[in-house]
C-alpha cells in the first residue's frame, strides 16, 4: 500500500511540474498515463498472483510491486505450515509402524462397535480383513457369545479369555477393552496359546511325576508297615528276602525315574557341550550287550553298520538316545521276535540310526504324542517292562542337540521303526576315522 501512494504521488509531482512549467494539459496527460500505466502493471501482477494461488506449492512469483512483502510472509506461513504437517505425518506413519509391529493385537472402535482400524497381530488372531471389516461391527465379525456379553459391559476390569478357531488350530487368546476419546474402544488381543499349552504340560508333568513315584512308594510302604508290625519270627528267610528283592525294585523304578528326569531336565536347561568325534558303531555295540541282557535270549537280533560313519556330537548324550531306542525295541517286541538295527548313511547324504522291530506297534492316535513325558500308548505294559515314560522325550532333546530328527513310523500290530536322521554336517570325512 505504501509503495503505490509513493507511486501515485510521484506521477501526481510529475504532472503538476510539467503542468507548470509547459502546459496544464500535459501535465494531467501525464498523470493520466502514469495512472493507467500502474493499473496495467497492477493487473499483471495480480495475475501472477492468482496463477500462483491455484498452485501454492510452488515458490511465489517475483517483482510483484506492493504485494512482494504480502506474497512472502503468506510463503513463509506455508511453508512453516508444510513442514508441521509433513513431520506430523511422520511421526503418524513412525506410530502406525510401531502399532503394526507390535507382538499383541490392536483394534480400534467408534461409539457403535465398528471396526475402524486393526494391525497385523489383530488380523493374525481374530481373522480380520482391512479392505472388507473396517465400517463392520466387531460383533458381525467375531461371533463368540461370550465375547458379546463381555463387550456390553459398561466396564471392563478384567481381560477375557477367549478360544478362536485359528487357520491350522485353534487358538487361545486374551482379549481386553479399554475407552479412549470420545466413544471410542481400544481392544487388545494376546495370543496365550502356547503359555496355556506349557501351562497344562506343567500340570500334567507334576501330576504325572506324582502318579509314577506313588505307585512304588505305596508298595515300598506298605511292605515296611507290614514287616514293622509283624513279630520278628513270623516270616521266613525265604519270604524277608522276596520281600527285600520287592522292595528294591521299587526303589530301583523311583531311582530310575529320578534320573530320567535329573538327565532331561539338564538337557533342557544346559548349552550343548562341545562335539567330538563320535565312533556311533562303538555306542550301538555298547547298548546291544545291554539290549541282549535284557532280552534273555528271547529275540532276534539283526545287525547291519557302517564302522567307517562317524559324526560330531557328545557321546554321553548320543548313547542315552540309542540305548532308550534299542531297549524300547527289547521291550515291546513279543518272544522269538525280530530287531534290526541299522547304521548307515542315506542317498541324500545324511547318516541314519534306524531300529526296527516286530512288536505290538503303535495306533495312529498315539504317534504324535510318543515324546511327550510320560505318556504312554500302553500304560500297562510299559509299567510291567519296567519304562519310565521318559526315553522318547530324552531321545528327542538329544536330537535336537545334535540338529538330528527323531522319526517315528508305526502301525498298530505290524512292528515300529525309530530312526535318528543325523544332517550332512554333522558328518565326519572318512579320512578322519
Amino acid at each position: 500500500m505504501t509503495k503505490t501512494l509513493v507511486s501515485v504521488a510521484l506521477w501526481a509531482l510529475a504532472g503538476y511540474l510539467l503542468g507548470t512549467w509547459f502546459n496544464p494539459h500535459l501535465g494531467w496527460g501525464v498523470l493520466v498515463f502514469g495512472l493507467l500505466l500502474m493499473i496495467l502493471v497492477s493487473g499483471r501482477q495480480v495475475s501472477l498472483i492468482t496463477r500462483w494461488a491455484k498452485d501454492v506449492e510452488s515458490a511465489p512469483p517475483v517483482s510483484v510491486g506492493p504485494w512482494d512483502d504480502i506474497l512472502s510472509l503468506i510463503y513463509r506461513k506455508l511453508r512453516n505450515d508444510r513442514q508441521t504437517i509433513q513431520r506430523l505425518e511422520n511421526d503418524m506413519q513412525r506410530m502406525l509402524e510401531a502399532a503394526e509391529a507390535l507382538p499383541d493385537g490392536a483394534v480400534t472402535l467408534d461409539g457403535q462397535m465398528h471396526l475402524t482400524w486393526c494391525n497385523r497381530s489383530a488380523r493374525e488372531h481374530l481373522g480380520l480383513l482391512s479392505e472388507t471389516d473396517v465400517g463392520h461391527s466387531i460383533f458381525n465379525i467375531l461371533r463368540a457369545p461370550e465375547f458379546a456379553i463381555y463387550a456390553r459391559q459398561r466396564r471392563w476390569k478384567d481381560p477375557l479369555q477367549l478360544h478362536v478357531q485359528g487357520v491350522d488350530q485353534p487358538k487361545t487368546l486374551l482379549l481386553q477393552l479399554v475407552n479412549y476419546g470420545l466413544n471410542r474402544y481400544l481392544m487388545v488381543t494376546r495370543d496365550i496359546t502356547q503359555i496355556e499349552k506349557l501351562e497344562t504340560t506343567r500340570k500334567d508333568f507334576v501330576a504325572n511325576v506324582s502318579h509314577e513315584l506313588r505307585t512304588p512308594l505305596t508298595v515300598l510302604t506298605g511292605f515296611l508297615e507290614t514287616l514293622q508290625d509283624m513279630p520278628p519270627d513270623s516270616l521266613t528267610s525265604d519270604q524277608r528276602l522276596r520281600y527285600v528283592g520287592m522292595m528294591r525294585e521299587q526303589a530301583a523304578r523311583m531311582e530310575a525315574i529320578v534320573s530320567d528326569l535329573l538327565t532331561l531336565s539338564t538337557l533342557e536347561s544346559s548349552s550343548p557341550a562341545d562335539a567330538e568325534a563320535i565312533d556311533f558303531s562303538a555306542l550301538i555295540h555298547k547298548a546291544m550287550q545291554q539290549a541282549r541282557v535284557l532280552s534273555r535270549g528271547q529275540h532276534v537280533f539283526v545287525e547291519s553298520y557302517d564302522d567307517s560313519l562317524q559324526v560330531e556330537g557328545v557321546a554321553s548324550e548320543l548313547a542315552s538316545a540309542v540305548s532308550n531306542l534299542i531297549t524300547n525295541a527289547v521291550r515291546y517286541t513279543p518272544q522269538d521276535g525280530t530287531i534290526t538295527v541299522s547304521w548307515y548313511r542315506d542317498d541324500d547324504g545324511s547318516a541314519v540310526f534306524s531300529v526296527q522291530d516286530t512288536g505290538i506297534g503303535i495306533s495312529a492316535q498315539d504317534l504324535p504324542r510318543l515324546t511327550e513325558r510320560f505318556y504312554r500308548a500302553d500304560r500297562g505294559r510299559s509299567r510291567a517292562t519296567g519304562g519310565t515314560g521318559l526315553g522318547l522325550a530324552i531321545t528327542k532333546h538329544v536330537a535336537m542337540r545334535h540338529d538330528a530328527e527323531l522319526r517315528i513310523e508305526s502301525r498298530y500290530g505290524s512292528g515300529s521303526t525309530f530312526s535318528l536322521v543325523f544332517p550332512a554336517t554333522r558328518i565326519l570325512p572318512s579320512e578322519s576315522t
